[in-house]
């Protein structure tokens, strides 16, 4: 069949002849290039717009050697992140940043072990410019993989390897996860609750160890017996706070590492006939708003700018893909902790 679209198809030549200019020059401008007076510039893509022209993609990519695209690397099962609200505002924050910068994202899962050897053959591929990693558990072989091929990355939390924090050529984006951790068991302090229990995400992770330290600051002596490990889940939270009633009968208030993790123990203190606020108080960590919001109480919880954080890994990765013509103005990178905030609602 004949392909009336490809043969009617705008193409650079004829760019070039709109703008009266070379082909060479059409290509500069429409590829990024440097060098190019402001009157040609504003000629071509002039041109660009009259013709609607669409540059071909693999040839750009010869041109700049940039493909325009960027793994996202959850260390997670797919499960996980589609049920995960937390997930969707993270992929929203990235996603949006990256389309403003005409790039793509492209979503890598690891579901199980095998998949590090699949993910790692398609980030040293040369199918993206770059990689965002986050989720990522002690000993994940994921840093050391984009670390072995070159691969510039930036991290959804602090890398919790041992040589992370000397490392300043590393780039994260963080939430205070410590600071927030303290301002909610302070909270509860302040309520007059005295047997405050606490449900860890996953000690393997970095996030749930900062929240568990937090935790610890204000309640330096606390009862071993009140902290329980979660898994960031609904069924985590639910497992954990029934262990917690039956360990400690007479616990006032929860801290809960996740807003996922509070909606569950919500769910068994109901079932357990403990009124909430009034018998035990609870506070979450993220301020989801399709979770906390809706939970019965309305839950508080320590706020964290999830879509911003987002945002901010890929505006820092697209930073150090930068290649300004003099490498003396390339501007020093660095990692970000943004702060958290108490927001209270009816459950403590």
């Amino acid at each position: 069949m004949h392909d009336r679209t490809a043969v009617s198809r705008p193409t650079l030549e004829a760019v070039a002849a709109r703008a009266g200019v070379s082909r060479a020059t059409a290509s500069r401008v429409v590829n990024g290039g440097q060098g190019v007076r402001t009157a040609l510039v504003e000629r071509v893509r002039k041109a660009v717009d009259e013709l609607g022209y669409v540059p071909n993609r693999a040839a750009r990519t010869l041109v700049t050697r940039r493909n325009d695209a960027v793994g996202v690397v959850i260390a997670e099962p797919g499960s996980r992140v589609f049920s995960d609200p937390f997930f969707a505002r993270h992929l929203r924050g990235i996603s949006k940043e990256l389309a403003a910068h005409d790039s793509q994202p492209v979503l890598l899962l690891v579901e199980e072990a095998g998949d590090y050897d699949r993910v790692g053959r398609y980030l040293a591929g040369g199918h993206v410019d770059g990689a965002l990693l986050f989720s990522l558990h002690d000993d994940d072989p994921l840093p050391a993989i984009t670390r072995r091929i070159g691969m510039p990355t930036v991290y959804g939390g602090r890398p919790g390897r041992a040589d992370a924090a000397g490392d300043r050529s590393l780039l994260y984006v963080d939430s205070d996860n410590r600071g927030g951790a303290r301002e909610a068991v302070r909270h509860l302090v302040g309520l007059g609750r005295r047997r405050i229990a606490h449900i860890a995400g996953p000690l393997d992770q970095v996030a749930s160890v900062d929240r568990l330290d937090g935790f610890r600051d204000v309640l330096i002596d606390a009862d071993p017996r009140l902290i329980v490990e979660g898994d960031f889940t609904p069924g985590g939270g639910e497992r954990a706070m029934a262990e917690l009633l039956d360990r400690c009968p007479d616990l006032d208030a929860v801290f809960a590492a996740s807003d996922l993790t509070a909606s569950g123990a919500l769910r068994v203190l109901r079932e357990r006939g403990r009124r909430v606020p009034e018998d035990v108080a609870v506070v979450g960590f993220d301020d989801v708003a399709e979770v906390a919001e809706l939970t019965d109480p309305p839950l508080t919880t320590v706020r964290q700018d999830i879509e911003g954080m987002g945002r901010l890994m890929a505006r820092l990765l697209l930073r150090s893909l930068e290649e300004p013509d003099d490498p003396a103005e390339r501007l020093p990178l660095s990692s970000v902790i943004i702060p958290t905030r108490l927001v209270c609602r009816a459950s403590a």
